[in-house]
């Protein structure tokens, strides 16, 4: 059975940083593809990005340049270095995994498999 377990969430003040963890268990991680959504109050739950099992990474375009996705196979775990952080990109954030090895997009239904996300937020 798959697991995702997100952490890294918290409290911060516009401009600066956070990292968020996702840790996964139940198969092999470098097998497939991760991505990372996020939902804000009153909104639906939107693409910010995604790594192949080949490292290629995918990014929405509000967060290019400030976000850094990254895995660490050994470790089964992905993150996500935010940057650089804005109001706006307060939400509670997702990580998941898609059902099928080589599958990868920007779609929520390209993923099969969810943590139970962690909240950022962002302060002025």
């Amino acid at each position: 059975q798959v697991q995702l377990i997100e952490s890294g969430g918290g409290l911060v003040q516009a401009g600066g940083s956070l990292r968020l963890s996702c840790a996964a268990s139940g198969r092999t991680f470098s097998y497939y593809a991760m991505s990372w959504f996020r939902q804000a109050p009153g909104k639906e739950r939107a693409f910010v990005a995604a790594i192949g099992w080949n490292d290629i990474t995918y990014y929405a375009d509000s967060v290019k340049g400030r976000f850094t996705i990254s895995r660490d196979n050994a470790k089964n775990t992905v993150y996500l270095q935010m940057n650089s952080l804005k109001v706006e990109d307060t939400a509670v954030y997702y990580c998941a995994q898609p059902e099928r090895v080589g599958r990868i997009g920007t779609g929520l239904d390209d993923y099969h498999h969810w943590g139970q996300g962690t909240q950022v937020t962002v302060s002025s």
